[in-house]
């Protein structure tokens, strides 16, 4: 106990216990910890968030492509239906440009011709081709036999005439063409085998 008048030992005297808030070196240390974790933390969150927006833009980017492909994909499958949905009528032309060579005719046969010839015109710009495979190897995924005939003088499958022209569409088929197809006589693919 310390009264009044009593000598104070070195002991009982406390001194007291420094945090730093005299020492202005001890201060600037510790500001400048607190700032290099603030400013690694704020760095790290700014990284974050920089990721973050090169996904989500990446994602948008993605998302654009897919919509433009899909919008694209759509424009062709309606296109597509429209030419599929005009093929008839071309056949309906042909017939009908066929059918009266007479001289009487030729007049309305011209103006038939041009009408036929702008369709067939139009149906190309929008992407279609047809499909003309005389003297071409048959190809079951483009052309439909609907008649075969024996002969020597063509290869085996070799298309020989076609009764109906098919139509191709950006590499999909609209319409197989109707064709004849050459097929070796029988005589001769007996005597190959002997």
């Amino acid at each position: 106990m310390n009264h009044k008048g009593d000598v104070v030992s070195e002991k009982e005297t406390k001194t007291p216990v420094s945090r730093g808030d005299d020492n202005p070196e001890s201060n600037i240390e510790m500001d400048s910890l607190r700032t290099d974790a603030g400013v690694a933390k704020l760095a790290a969150d700014l990284e974050d968030l920089r990721q973050t927006l090169l996904r989500r833009q990446a994602d948008f980017d993605n998302y654009k492509k897919r919509i433009e492909r899909e919008r694209t994909e759509d424009s062709k499958r309606t296109t597509a239906r429209l030419i599929e949905a005009l093929i008839p009528t071309i056949d309906g032309f042909e017939q009908a440009l066929a059918a009266h060579r007479e001289a009487e005719y030729e007049v309305y046969r011209r103006g038939f011709e041009l009408i036929y010839k702008q369709l067939l015109e139009q149906i190309s710009k929008l992407g279609a081709e047809r499909i003309d495979p005389t003297g071409k190897p048959f190809d079951p995924h483009s052309h439909q036999a609907m008649d075969r005939t024996e002969t020597a003088e063509h290869a085996d499958g070799t298309v020989l005439q076609v009764f109906q022209p098919g139509y191709v569409f950006h590499g999909r088929v609209l319409r197989p063409a109707m064709v004849r197809v050459a097929v070796q006589p029988a005589t001769a693919s007996k005597t190959h085998t002997n």
